[in-house]
């Protein structure tokens, strides 16, 4: 037999193991690949129920699971060691996981690689109903370039992604508004441009003329003072972000180099960051989203304005006059505590008089899909 019948066999034994268990659980049989998968693999895969079913060959293990969405499936072994395992269904979008095999966490080798949790891992795409604003279509597309620069406030390296438009190099005269979009816990620089899709958004919405052509700048959000190994961590992000990065991106960029045209946002974590970085500069930004996430997190808490970040919020005229456009998006499944938060945030704005835009995404929780169609109806909002 050679190589390629051998690969087949496997195939086929491995897709008659899983339709034997799917059966028993009354399973819709319609398994595709999913949409993440590395080239030529055909596991995992995703049912029009939103089931995940992965499969692995592991001969010499003695259990294996599919870790997904905080809960373990048994996965089944066959006579050629092939593990097979399908979930409960799952909600529309992205969702990272990972493989247990006799008690340790692996990766899936069918699936690209994404940093998120504080590692580099497996991810799985559900379809969305909605995912044609993020979809790869014939338009003109911008670009993400890698930046890399030293940092003298944190005494390191550290890079950026930066969306030019696909009209930047059109007319070399032509200068743009930035925004900043900053990722959530346990990820990185990476996340926007990759799971959250942010490039095909932007590319899609200007297509159309829904957006405004604008640069978008995804950094880091962890960066630290210098220290020795026995020091508490001191985050300057803030401090990263207005006498470094913001300044460098104006020297590289064609920017249009004004509060005016400045923009910042984040999710979760991000959106923590940011919100305070805009409230401790608003000579430098004029617009700001907060996608799951405002500057009290976690609290819950009622809001005393005369105190809360050193009174920042208490002269409501004040800022309705200096931020142009204040955003907030939060998924309708979001779990505790973030609809609390953000809903005492809220009655801490609407106390002061304060303008803001509310945006729900039905059905989404705390995961990429509510911060990508976030991202989609911020954007058409910015620098108007």
């Amino acid at each position: 037999m050679n190589y390629k019948s051998i690969i087949y066999l496997a195939c086929v034994l491995t897709t008659t193991i899983g339709i034997a268990q799917t059966k028993s659980l009354n399973v819709v049989e319609d398994f595709k690949p999913s949409s993440v998968n590395q080239q030529g693999k055909l596991y995992p895969q995703v049912n029009s129920e939103g089931r995940v079913r992965a499969s692995i060959l592991a001969p010499q293990a003695s259990k294996v699971q599919l870790d997904l969405d905080g809960i373990k499936y048994d996965m089944v072994k066959d006579e050629k060691g092939i593990w097979t395992g399908v979930s409960e269904p799952q909600d529309e979008g992205f969702h990272y996981y990972q493989l247990n095999i006799d008690g340790a966490s692996v990766p899936d080798p069918g699936t690209v690689y994404f940093y998120g949790a504080g590692r580099l891992g497996s991810g799985i795409e559900i379809p969305a109903a909605d995912q044609e604003f993020f979809a790869m279509k014939d338009v003109p597309h911008g670009l993400v370039s890698e930046n890399i620069y030293f940092s003298k406030l944190t005494n390191s390296f550290r890079r950026c992604f930066v969306y030019t438009p696909a009209n930047y190099n059109e007319d070399s005269k032509t200068r743009f508004p930035v925004l900043y979009l900053q990722h959530g816990s346990f990820e990185d620089e990476t996340g926007w441009a990759v799971q959250g899709k942010a490039n095909l958004i932007l590319d899609n919405l200007i297509a159309s003329k829904k957006a405004n052509p604008m640069i978008i700048v995804m950094d880091n959000g962890y960066a630290y003072k210098p220290q020795n190994n026995s020091a508490r961590p001191e985050s300057i992000f803030e401090e990263v972000v207005i006498n470094e990065i913001i300044p460098m991106i104006d020297a590289k960029f064609r920017t249009i180099a004004n509060r005016e045209n400045r923009a910042i946002a984040g999710l979760s974590m991000g959106a923590n960051q940011t919100m305070r970085i805009m409230m401790n500069n608003l000579n430098t930004f004029s617009h700001y989203g907060g996608f799951s996430g405002t500057s009290n997190y976690p609290s819950t808490d009622a809001i005393d304005a005369s105190t809360f970040m050193n009174g920042k919020y208490k002269d409501g005229a004040s800022i309705n006059k200096k931020i142009k456009l204040f955003w907030l998006g939060l998924g309708t499944k979001e779990p505790i505590p973030f609809p609390a938060s953000v809903g005492a945030f809220r009655t801490m704005l609407e106390k002061q008089g304060i303008k803001y835009a509310y945006y729900e995404s039905i059905g989404t929780a705390h995961e990429w899909l509510t911060w990508r169609r976030c991202l989609n109806q911020f954007a058409t909002q910015l620098f108007k």
